[in-house]
């Protein structure tokens, strides 16, 4: 028989078990799915070819022989040879110059002098460390 004064009790384990479970698959799934924004770039960047620097890099062995690319100069007629080399090249140009451990610092030096005679400005000594 029906007792109307009797109150029903809510059992609510199962309603929070299924939130729970629930809960745990939407934090599973959520990492894995994927925004995808569609994006217009800009087109200045592939239509020109990006051109490389032109820069003369100048070799120095330890028979004081010195190379600019593959042409050798002597040591003794370099400020003239180079002055002769570098008549059609600006003078903004970047020059590197790598020497053996073994020459004489002055001889590095007065190759140095001779291509800011010429007037070069932007000279830089290369070290392998």
């Amino acid at each position: 028989m029906f007792d109307w004064d009797d109150t029903p009790e809510l059992n609510i384990t199962p309603l929070v078990d299924v939130m729970l479970v629930l809960l745990a698959i939407l934090m599973v799934t959520a990492p894995t799915m994927v925004y995808e924004e569609m994006v217009q770039l800009p087109k200045g960047s592939k239509e020109k070819a990006i051109q490389k620097a032109y820069k003369i890099e100048i070799r120095i062995t330890k028979d004081r022989d010195i190379y600019i690319k593959n042409t050798k100069y002597s040591f003794e007629t370099f400020p003239d040879d180079f002055l002769l080399y570098s008549q059609n090249i600006t003078k903004d140009t970047p020059v590197i110059i790598t020497a053996d451990e073994r020459i004489l610092y002055k001889d590095v030096m007065a190759i140095l002098r001779s291509i800011k005679v010429v007037g070069f400005t932007k000279v830089s000594l290369s070290t392998n460390g």
